[in-house]
């Protein structure tokens, strides 16, 4: 269920965002509130609810072909690709 609310939450997004930039899941605030079957399909949605800076709130729901199965709220910031894997680079090389 996490994994297809965060690529609702993604496919809202990215398209929009700058050349070079990205957007991090950095916060995830959801309820499982029912249980699907193995072979039933599952289609979650996000809708943009507020955007602060860099950082983009989202309300999330999961459903399967029956009811809602989950929802809440997800949060993400947008990233510079560049600077992102300059930091990760650094960290490798074991630099603060």
């Amino acid at each position: 269920m996490i994994n297809v609310i965060e690529a609702a939450a993604l496919a809202a997004v990215e398209h929009l965002l700058p050349e070079g930039h990205q957007s991090l899941g950095i916060h995830l605030d959801v309820s499982h509130v029912a249980a699907t079957p193995i072979g039933l399909g599952v289609v979650a949605t996000a809708e943009v609810v507020r955007i602060e800076g860099r950082t983009v709130t989202f309300r999330v729901e999961a459903r399967d072909d029956y009811e809602t199965i989950g929802g809440g709220t997800h949060q993400r910031v947008v990233v510079s690709v560049a600077r992102f894997d300059e930091r990760v680079q650094q960290k490798i090389a074991g630099k603060k």
